[in-house]
């Protein structure tokens, strides 16, 4: 079953992104970037065995964050992916020092959920410096590579639009990479139960997801061009 979820979920997220950009526009994706963020944080601790490979759940998720940039920069420009990139990093340092609040509660004689509260977020701290530290980095490099790419291109054939494929998959999967080996190093290593074994075999599927969702992603963020061509020259009715 691990399979078949983990391909559901990469179309009920890539879709939800398609769909929050319809309808909410430049907002709608900067909405989904506090709300994946956050969400792979707390997902990244869930240890599964799909396709033959020990992985952590998150990498799906985390990987709409690359989505999300790429449809800003082909349809906004590189100042509002950036934008994403810092509103993604402001969530997660809010993310991290609420649940560290939680913590320093002293709960009642009937609590019932904070000794699970504690199993759970008391490694987030660690988490989530690793993630902003490589989400940041990442990020900012797969935007700076997709506009890399764009100017290459488009200096070559002279057409700004023409292989939006090469510049989403270009960028992505040399900053996908990056953000595998930097944040599996940067969360789990010296861990007790991460061994160096479990680690590689962590990168190694982590990044084939990546690969996997980076391709996926492309007629996606094509949709995204469509969308937004199509906005463009539709008159507002007031």
């Amino acid at each position: 079953m691990n399979e078949l979820i983990l391909a559901a979920s990469v179309v009920f997220i890539f879709g939800a992104v398609l769909l929050a950009y319809r309808f909410f526009g430049d907002t709608g994706l900067y909405g989904m970037t506090v709300a994946v963020t956050i969400l792979s944080n707390i997902e990244v601790l869930i240890l599964v065995v799909a396709f033959g490979m020990e992985q952590t759940l998150g990498n799906v998720l985390f990987a709409a964050t690359f989505l999300i940039t790429d449809i800003l920069s082909e349809n906004s420009g590189k100042k509002a992916a950036n934008r994403a990139v810092f509103l993604g990093i402001f969530a997660s340092a809010f993310f991290a020092l609420l649940t560290a609040s939680w913590m320093l509660y002293h709960p009642a004689d009937s609590d019932w959920v904070m000794p699970s509260i504690r199993t759970v977020f008391s490694t987030t701290p660690r988490l989530v410096l690793a993630s902003m530290t490589v989400y940041a980095v990442s990020q900012l490099l797969d935007v700076w590579l997709y506009h890399k790419w764009w100017d290459f291109t488009e200096k070559k054939y002279g057409d700004h639009r023409r292989f939006l494929w090469l510049r989403n998959n270009g960028s992505t999967l040399i900053s996908q990479f990056v953000n595998t080996v930097l944040f599996n190093l940067g969360a789990f290593a010296g861990v007790e139960g991460y061994t160096p074994a479990l680690l590689t075999s962590i990168i190694f599927s982590g990044y084939a997801i990546y690969v996997v969702t980076s391709l996926l992603d492309t007629p996606v963020v094509y949709l995204a061009r469509r969308i937004h061509d199509h906005q463009k020259a539709t008159p507002i009715r007031t």
